[in-house]
């Protein structure tokens, strides 16, 4: 019995090992690796260490009145906050990061492909960090805001995103914060009271990466993350970027048109990026 045992353990432990190699290999991705976009052409970005959010001594990050260097619950859990622009980066330049950093566009799907009126239909509350809106609140909220419950925040994406990675969870993904705070762009947008007076913390929504052309094949650098809130599904890249944003270029176009909106934020990756050495045409 005690050797049927010890064989069902190594059979379940060298099978779940096979289907997690299987896994990478289907993906070509290693677990610290993304794919992404650039110039018009498959990128894939390597990630060496964790991210940051910079919080400022003089910053109110959680909206209670209190500066930073004064409060210590404000440090506790990073507060990652699309809509502002801190004047310092991880590597300790300082100006905008804006002017200082290499931008990394993350573009996220809020337009909605099937109006989905669905709240059950958000990413769910399983092991978010405590405080984030998830599941059917998450699902009302949105609805409410933006009159059908985005891509971004779908537990099953009609769209296909970069991120989270192949079968990993919702509101996830490698070296990435697992939510992000959407007042102060919310704010922006008119769609809540201006000034902010709290977080809108939300699970880290669906989506996919675009570099600047020049910055397609760089070694490991903090870049920071520039929302672009994308409006239309015609401009929504595919898995194999044959058509959609897959540019800074084919962003600004998208912008002009109002398709797209874009904002800074205290959000940086560390990663370096490479032209993507996989055939496209394997991935129809």
């Amino acid at each position: 019995m005690r050797k049927q045992i010890l064989g069902a353990i190594c059979f379940a432990f060298l099978s779940g090992a096979t289907a997690a190699l299987a896994a990478d290999a289907g993906s070509g991705l290693k677990p610290n690796q993304t794919e992404g976009f650039g110039a018009g052409q498959p990128l894939t970005f390597t990630y060496t260490q964790s991210f940051a959010c910079v919080d400022q001594p003089k910053s109110d990050l959680d909206f209670n009145k209190k500066k930073a260097q004064s409060d210590p619950g404000e440090q506790q859990i990073p507060i990652c906050q699309a809509g502002i622009d801190p004047t310092i980066n991880p590597p300790g330049q300082v100006g905008h990061a804006s002017d200082t950093t290499a931008p990394i566009y993350v573009l996220i799907p809020m337009f909605s492909t099937d109006n989905d009126q669905n709240p059950g239909d958000a990413i769910s509350c399983k092991d978010v960090v405590p405080g984030t809106l998830c599941g059917p609140d998450l699902g009302k909220a949105l609805i409410s805001l933006f009159g059908a419950l985005p891509e971004a925040f779908k537990a099953k994406p009609a769209v296909y995103a970069q991120c989270p990675d192949a079968g990993a969870r919702p509101g996830t993904c490698t070296m990435h914060a697992s939510r992000v705070d959407l007042a102060p762009v919310l704010a922006a947008l008119g769609l809540i009271g201006n000034p902010p007076t709290a977080n809108v913390f939300v699970p880290t929504p669906n989506h996919s990466h675009v570099l600047k052309d020049a910055d397609i094949a760089l070694d490991a650098i903090w870049w920071q993350v520039v929302p672009v809130l994308v409006l239309d599904k015609s401009v929504w890249p595919p898995q194999d970027g044959s058509s959609g944003i897959t540019s800074v270029a084919a962003i600004q176009d998208a912008e002009s048109k109002k398709l797209a909106i874009q904002a800074p934020s205290n959000f940086f990756l560390f990663f370096g990026s490479k032209v993507s050495k996989m055939d496209m045409k394997m991935m129809h």
